[in-house]
């Protein structure tokens, strides 16, 4: 007999909860994935099946451009870069025409995720392509989050839900700043944001939970994304089905988005964006990668990862930690990964997910540690030469960070080096605000 795993439900003093349905065991599954788990496809055409539903991201295009290094003699050397001049090339040679033996001088390669939205950083971008088709297909009405001040994933959760009718309720650490600017000034023009303590919001997944239930009321419905990724899955289901949809009539239905959208959902975004780069006209399938990404929460890092597994690429991933320990990025690393086995096991099989265990990442410090962010004395001089070089800008927080690693590894590796893009620009205007010394450019 086929079976399907009821959900379990709790009736919390505010709103509903849906509780996570991980363990779904349906007899039958949708859009054919589950015989596409028993075939003998490649694994590309197998992934490529899998990721066969809505996207936020009508395409998953994005440019590359190709950086090339050499010594600035004009230059007194010193700190961060200033040493070196950059040039871009923004339509460089892909696919069977990409070759370190016809080149004269040290490079790599930067995928332009900076430039998917004015307002949402790529990564942030990415994680949204997979969740907010997700919100919409489950008729969510409301959806919390939280971040720091300057949170670039808050202001993106704020921008896209009102972008598509729905409410967006931000939970920021620390105290509202005199004036607002940047991320900050984004997230509040979009959304609905409250200023939390520091003690409080040490304690995230409490925080989250509680100020769902507030918004939903006493009529309303709390979901996690575990369980709006699992109903998905399970549609088909007859009496998980009914069940679900005579609850989902009320007219609160809020979704708790993770810090960072740290959610297994959100890392198909991700594994979509690997496919694109793993084109033949593009880095194809059999080129070795070293692909640099800066790290907040990591879970872009851990997507790229997964994704290069689940495709059987030759890719190397390295994240610059920002704003953990080694010890915390790989508790996240982990965490995610056995998040992500358990909701796509049943979808993928076994034989695809084959390598998928913590040791994806390879974390590594930014070339000067710091407090998460600060920025050093002379990182917004170089940020300003490597915008007025290459049309590119970065930020000191995070992107720089990435930048100095595939400068590094351009001139020393023997594979091709590739520089993920976050964006993280608006962050600038926050820090002007911080480090107004560091912006007294004559």
């Amino acid at each position: 007999m086929l079976k399907c795993t009821k959900f379990q439900w709790q009736q919390p003093k505010n709103g509903m909860i849906l509780s996570s349905a991980f363990n779904l065991h349906c007899g039958s599954s949708p859009n054919g994935l589950k015989e596409t788990v028993k075939s003998n496809l490649p694994k590309e055409e197998h992934v490529s099946r899998f990721l066969k539903r809505k996207w936020a991201l009508r395409i998953p295009n994005t440019k590359i451009n190709q950086i090339m290094i050499s010594k600035d003699d004009f230059q007194q050397g010193g700190e961060y870069l200033g040493n070196l001049s950059f040039l871009n090339n923004p339509q460089p040679s892909m696919g069977d025409h990409m070759t370190r033996n016809n080149q004269q001088q040290p490079s790599f390669y930067v995928v332009r995720d900076d430039l998917l939205h004015p307002l949402v950083n790529g990564n942030k971008a990415r994680k949204l392509d997979a969740l907010l088709p997700l919100l919409e297909d489950s008729s969510v009405t409301d959806v919390v989050t939280c971040g720091g001040c300057q949170s670039a994933h808050a202001a993106a959760v704020a921008v896209s839900c009102a972008e598509r009718g729905l409410k967006s309720h931000l939970l920021l650490r620390g105290e509202q700043p005199a004036t607002l600017t940047g991320y900050n000034l984004i997230s509040t023009l979009y959304g609905n944001v409250s200023y939390v303590p520091r003690s409080l919001y040490a304690r995230r997944e409490e925080m989250l939970l509680k100020h769902a239930h507030t918004v939903a009321g006493n009529d309303g419905l709390v979901f996690s994304l575990a369980d709006l990724e699992a109903s998905l899955f399970s549609h088909g289901c007859g009496e998980h089905s009914s069940h679900v949809d005579s609850l989902t009539k009320r007219s609160k239905k809020v979704a708790i988005i993770n810090e960072g959208a740290g959610d297994a959902a959100a890392l198909l975004g991700v594994v979509r964006l690997v496919e694109y780069l793993s084109q033949d006209h593009l880095f194809g399938k059999d080129q070795q990668l070293k692909i640099i990404i800066d790290a907040g929460t990591g879970t872009t890092a851990v997507g790229v990862g997964i994704g290069a597994v689940c495709l059987g690429l030759p890719w190397e991933v390295t994240a610059v930690m920002l704003a953990d320990t080694i010890d915390g990025y790989q508790k996240k690393e982990e965490s995610l990964i056995s998040e992500f086995r358990r909701c796509f096991t049943l979808h993928l099989g076994e034989q695809m997910l084959t390598g998928l265990e913590p040791g994806l990442v390879h974390w590594v410090e930014r070339s000067s540690p710091r407090k998460f962010g600060n920025i050093l004395k002379g990182e917004v001089e170089i940020c300003r030469k490597i915008a007025q070089e290459t049309g590119i800008l970065l930020d000191p927080v995070y992107t720089l960070a990435a930048w100095e690693l595939a400068t590094q590894l351009g001139q020393e590796e023997s594979a091709e080096v590739v520089m993920l893009h976050t964006g993280g620009t608006l962050g600038m205007f926050g820090l002007a605000q911080r480090y107004k010394s560091y912006f007294e450019i004559c």
